[in-house]
């Protein structure tokens, strides 16, 4: 086996998680209070469609490589809903949007953190490659400060400030070039969906694993990573690190 130099790591349900519906339902919670205070009561199944509709949009933009970001979502849900709302209204349910994220329960995966730091102390280089939704990377971030998981990490490629998703060759080179340019062979990557963590790896030619313990992904049986591991205590012994 090729002696492993750096690995990186998926935000999102590899080294972070949140309990199915959170983020959503804090955003949703926060809109129906700001438009029913000015006046705009709306349906939870009106509201509930619109914000399934930019999601949507989301998703098909993130195949495509398309930026789609906060602002965009907030911006299709008022015109779905199609509420005139004044330009002051407009600019605060735009920021509570994005600012959703904040203060929400985000959890680390479970065994992240003493995986990380053994990773660390045999002298690898971290970084981490993240695909962005609706919750911006400054406060991506600042989770992990709270965590105090983020001085692990010496480099971090997030799709909002390097203007492209997984499997784009732009956010992966982007990582490497941040580690120091190492040999992309001797760079694993660890993430959980196969068509962007897994196949942009490989497509790098790098070591891909697929971490499962918060979410398998069988969207696709294909590509299959080179290492698949349920817990992150698996990671040191399938990179082969001492």
């Amino acid at each position: 086996m090729t002696a492993v130099e750096a690995v990186t790591f998926d935000y999102w349900n590899t080294l972070v998680y949140e309990e199915r519906g959170h983020l959503r339902g804090r955003r949703q919670e926060a809109w129906a209070g700001i438009l029913e205070d000015v006046g705009f009561a709306v349906e939870r199944e009106r509201l509930d469609a619109a914000f399934d509709a930019s999601w949507e949009r989301y998703v098909e933009s993130w195949k495509a490589g398309e930026q789609y970001q906060a602002a965009h979502a907030a911006e299709s849900i008022i015109e779905s809903l199609g509420f005139d709302v004044p330009d002051d209204v407009r600019t605060h349910l735009l920021d509570t949007f994005g600012r959703a994220g904040e203060d929400a329960e985000l959890h680390l995966t479970e065994g992240v953190l003493d995986a990380l730091e053994t990773l660390k102390a045999a002298g690898l280089r971290l970084g981490i490659i993240c695909d962005v939704g609706f919750t911006p990377s400054t406060i991506l971030r600042s989770h992990l400060i709270r965590h105090e998981v983020l001085p692990l990490f010496d480099h971090w490629s997030f799709s909002d400030e390097v203007g492209a998703y997984k499997p784009s060759k732009v956010i992966f080179e982007h990582a490497l070039e941040g580690l120091g340019s190492p040999m992309p062979e001797r760079v694993a990557h660890v993430g959980d969906i196969r068509r962007t963590d897994v196949a942009g790896a490989q497509a790098m030619g790098m070591i891909a694993v697929r971490y499962i313990g918060v979410s398998d992904d069988q969207t696709q049986p294909e590509p299959e990573a080179d290492h698949v591991v349920a817990h992150h205590s698996e990671l040191v012994g399938a990179l082969g690190i001492a």
